[in-house]
């Protein structure tokens, strides 16, 4: 994962001709969340809307979602880029224009999409491009994916509020992506709820002790 993958990689995402081309085959996906016992893959209840967030390593990233109340499910994999169904070495080449993300699946009636906003922007540094910490790589960088407009419309507004914060911080611009969701593509199986299975295991996520209001 991320700390055995620190060496400097392409800063610039790659264009649909640069990247690599990928497969047809869909990665396998386990069949139920290890922690909290529901399907990884839809369909999911009536009722349940998902996001999705990028915000560094997604071993961490995961975990602060699945520990939110309200949350029925997390997934890790990749989206944001060009290449179908790729692998994690291939991400992690710089070449696929692939984040590293967490599909949330949530209950709109037990927790706000507010409060999911704020977890993401507390969980980690926005202002850092294409990295987080001692990570680097276009993999790492800040996004917020979304399957609505108004999701999407709700998620800019939070920018708009947590940069202003910055700012009075003294911190650099939010460099977070805020985009309509392509597709997600799963990552491999020993990724998925990897703190669950390896409670000793990396996590570089860090915030910037700015608390979010929203």
């Amino acid at each position: 994962m991320s700390m055995f993958d620190r060496y400097r990689k392409p800063a610039v995402l790659p264009s649909a001709e640069q990247a690599l081309p990928g497969r047809e085959e869909k990665m396998q996906v386990p069949a139920e969340h290890t922690v909290l016992k529901t399907p990884l893959q839809g369909p999911f209840p009536e009722g349940m809307a998902e996001l999705v967030f990028g915000l560094g390593c997604f071993w961490g990233a995961e975990r602060k979602f699945w520990q939110q109340a309200g949350v029925y499910s997390t997934a890790v994999g990749y989206c944001g880029g060009h290449t179908p169904n790729p692998t994690y070495e291939e991400v992690c080449s710089g070449m696929t224009g692939h984040n590293e993300v967490v599909l949330v699946v949530f209950d709109p009636a037990q927790v706000s999409f507010q409060t999911l906003l704020k977890l993401f922007w507390e969980s980690h540094n926005p202002t850092q491009g294409m990295r987080q910490g001692n990570d680097v790589g276009t993999q790492y960088r800040s996004g917020i994916y979304c399957f609505t407009a108004e999701q999407q419309e709700v998620a800019k507004a939070s920018l708009a509020v947590y940069q202003d914060a910055l700012a009075k911080a003294g911190l650099p611009e939010v460099t977070t992506e805020v985009l309509m969701a392509g597709e997600f593509y799963y990552a491999e199986p020993y990724h998925q709820q990897y703190l669950d299975k390896n409670p000793g295991g990396y996590c570089g996520l860090g915030g910037t002790g700015v608390s979010c209001v929203l």
